[in-house]
């Protein structure tokens, strides 16, 4: 089976056909298609690896669903010194499913 390895949000994610993964939030509307650069593209024992990018390989992927992640927790503190401080937040992120491999 064919898989690639894209880079978007400031991660890699090895994907192959079909794949759904969750990555930071990208504008782009619900079912619409993107296109990601492959930095490297292997099927069976046949890697191709990037410089940084494989010429003509790409990856599309389908909008599948945008929402806010769940709720997290940044907790800071000092020993022995009284001091706390807790702040929470959600991130915003975009499902993808993988529909084709070229390259």
């Amino acid at each position: 089976m064919a898989y690639a390895v894209i880079k978007t949000g400031g991660k890699q994610y090895r994907v192959s056909e079909g794949t759904k993964f969750d990555v930071e939030k990208l504008d782009a509307e619900l079912d619409s298609e993107i296109k990601f650069d492959a930095l490297i593209v292997g099927e069976g024992d046949s890697v191709k690896i990037g410089a940084p990018l494989v010429e003509g390989a790409s990856v599309t992927v389908k909008v599948v669903n945008q929402y806010r992640g769940p709720k997290g927790v940044a907790f800071k503190f000092k020993r022995r010194k009284g001091f706390h401080k807790t702040k929470g937040f959600r991130r915003s992120l975009t499902t993808l499913e993988v529909t084709s491999i070229a390259g």
